[in-house]
Parts: C-alpha cells; sequence; structure tokens
C-alpha cells in the first residue's frame, strides 16, 4: 500500500474554508470549553442592560426651563450707537451738504482701514492703505463735484496708484496685494460714490434719506421677522443667521416705507414706483449684507472691527448700505431724473 501522510483532522491548522489557518487575537480568543457561542457581555446586551440599569430621571424635579432667543449682541449699546450716527448723518445732511460729504469720505477712509488690517491679520495680503485712503476721499468728492464722469476718473487713479506704491516693496506677493487693493478701492470708495452723486440732485438730501432710510428698515425688517418667525435657512453656509423668513420681513418693511418716502419725500415720486424700489434695496441690501459675510467668513472673523459698541467696525454698517446706494442712485434718476 502506499504511504498516506497523516491527514489533521477537521479544524486543524490546514483547514481551507474548512481548512484556513486558526484565526487569534482579541477578536478570536479561544472560549472555555463550557462556553456558549458569543456568550459574552457584548454578545447579551439585554442582560447586561438588566445587570446595570441605567437610572431614570427623576419625576420630581422640574424640567429646564426653554432659553429664550438671544439677538447675539448688546441692543442698548447697538440703539445709542444707531441713534447717535443718525443724529449725526441727518444733522450734517440738512445742514451744509459739503460737511455730509465729508462724513461720507471719513467713513470711507475707517473702512479701508478696518478692510485692509484684517486682510493682513488673516491672510498677509498688504493692500496699500495710503493711496487708498486718499484715493478713497478723492473719489468721493470727485464724485459730488464731477459726477460719475469724476467718479471713474478717480477711481482709474485710484488703482494705478496702488500698482505704483506697492512697487516700493519686495515682489512677493505683488500680484494679491494689489488686486485686494484695487477690489478694496472698488467696493468702498467708488460704491460709496453714487450717495455723493444722490445729494447734487435739487432734492438731493431727500434723495439720500430715502436711501437710507429703506436700507435700515429692510435691515430691521429682517431682523424683526427673522427672529421671531425665522426657521428656514436662507443661505446657512454663508450666513447661518439668515432665514427666508427673515427676507420676506425685509422686502415686506422695505416695499411699504419705499411707497411711503417715495410719494412723501422725493419730487414727482408715485407710491407704485417706491414699490418697486423698496423691492430692489431689499435684494440688493441683503446680497451685501451675505457678500460681507462671505468675506468675514473667509478670513474667519465675526466682525470687521470693534469701533462700534454693539456694531461691529464701520465695515460691519456699510456692508447692506455700499451695493445699495447705485441701485438707489439709478432708480431714481430712471424715475424722477437726475435734476
Amino acid at each position: 500500500m502506499p504511504i498516506v501522510p497523516d491527514v489533521p483532522a477537521y479544524g486543524g491548522d490546514q483547514d481551507d474554508d474548512r481548512g484556513a489557518a486558526r484565526l487569534s487575537g482579541p477578536l478570536f480568543r479561544e472560549q472555555p470549553p463550557h462556553a456558549r457561542p458569543y456568550d459574552t457581555p457584548q454578545a447579551r446586551p439585554f442582560e447586561a442592560a438588566q445587570q446595570n440599569p441605567e437610572p431614570m430621571p427623576d419625576a420630581s424635579q422640574p424640567a429646564p426651563p426653554p432659553q429664550k432667543k438671544s439677538a447675539g449682541r448688546d441692543l442698548s449699546a447697538a440703539i445709542g450707537v444707531g441713534v447717535g450716527l443718525g443724529v449725526v448723518i441727518v444733522a450734517s445732511l440738512f445742514v451744509v451738504k459739503a460737511v455730509f460729504v465729508g462724513v461720507v469720505a471719513v467713513a470711507v477712509v475707517v473702512g479701508l482701514w478696518e478692510l485692509t488690517k484684517r486682510l493682513e491679520e488673516r491672510k498677509g495680503i498688504k493692500a496699500p492703505l495710503v493711496p487708498l485712503a486718499l484715493g478713497g476721499a478723492a473719489m468721493v468728492v470727485a464724485g459730488y463735484v464731477r459726477g460719475a464722469e469724476g467718479a471713474w476718473v478717480a477711481m482709474a487713479l485710484t488703482a494705478l496708484a496702488v500698482l505704483v506704491w506697492r512697487m516700493t516693496e519686495p515682489p512677493e506677493g505683488y500680484l494679491k496685494d494689489v488686486t485686494a487693493g484695487v477690489f478694496a478701492a472698488f467696493y468702498v470708495p467708488f460704491l460709496a460714490t453714487f450717495v455723493a452723486m444722490m445729494l447734487t440732485a435739487d432734492d438731493g438730501a431727500w434723495r439720500v434719506l430715502t436711501f437710507l432710510l429703506l436700507t435700515v428698515v429692510s435691515d430691521t425688517g429682517a431682523y424683526a421677522i427673522g427672529w421671531r418667525f425665522g426657521k428656514t435657512k436662507l443661505a446657512p453656509r454663508i450666513s447661518p443667521g439668515k432665514t427666508r423668513e427673515g427676507l420676506l420681513g425685509a422686502v415686506s418693511f422695505a416695499m411699504v416705507a419705499g411707497a411711503l418716502c417715495m410719494h412723501f419725500l422725493i419730487d414727482d415720486g408715485t407710491w407704485w414706483q417706491g414699490l418697486l424700489l423698496g423691492l430692489a434695496v431689499a435684494a440688493s441690501a441683503t446680497l451685501g449684507d451675505l457678500g460681507e459675510s462671505m468675506i468675514k467668513r473667509d478670513l474667519g472673523i465675526k466682525d470687521m472691527g470693534t469701533l462700534l459698541p454693539g456694531h461691529g467696525g464701520i465695515m460691519d454698517r456699510l456692508d447692506s448700505l455700499l451695493p445699495t446706494a447705485p441701485v438707489v442712485w439709478l432708480l431714481l434718476v430712471l424715475f424722477v431724473g437726475s435734476g
């Protein structure tokens, strides 16, 4: 007979699917002979739960009261600062127009300082502040004195000054610095020149007041309705606090205010024009707010500054005003002329 080698019994080290190598390790520890398969505390969750029951809540203790919604800011400080700013703006607007232009220029310079400071702190981008500040103030004055043509010329010269000024430093980062500088020149002072251009009309003070009132009313409507009824997020990845209900509040409040302002404040204005104006303001103010929220989220900050208690910085107040200014200027020119 041929010699047949010894074959290990079933379960030996040569088994394939009955003869795979014996597994070992923490998941495959051998059980005692008397143990049943899966006879471990982990495999008997129901029995383990009976042996170690979780404590039941004490029904005698009252449940914690629901937390109230919070505005997230010091409302008393915010209201006080807002009223103070409103008094300064209205007083300068109706006393001497040139003083109001100066107020706008100062706000532009401070806004540019906040923006360039945050860009440098968070991204290492060094947009040249000196040519931006000088050019920005000149841009606002040029818009008031020479209109749109003066504003465009001042914008072009400011951009050129940014490019030349940055050449005095090492070339590393030149492109990103001048790009940020040109963006800042357009975003802050150029858009602000439309406020100065509104002021040149015969009823210019009332046009500017209408622009300010509609923007503030839109923001107030969005805040009030969104805080009380807001449930559906508008743009959660950009600004989690904004809701679609708040947007409806902004549109409703701004349209009503627009109809009243066009009828009572603007020469030759009609209520239906005010409805369209209010709708456009609500849209532009919301987009402007979302735009700056996008910038702040990219920079990883909550506010652009701390100059205004309860509000943040100047740029945190200009976010909805800046993109709304050209919209209001254009619609008023179309509705009642530039006179």
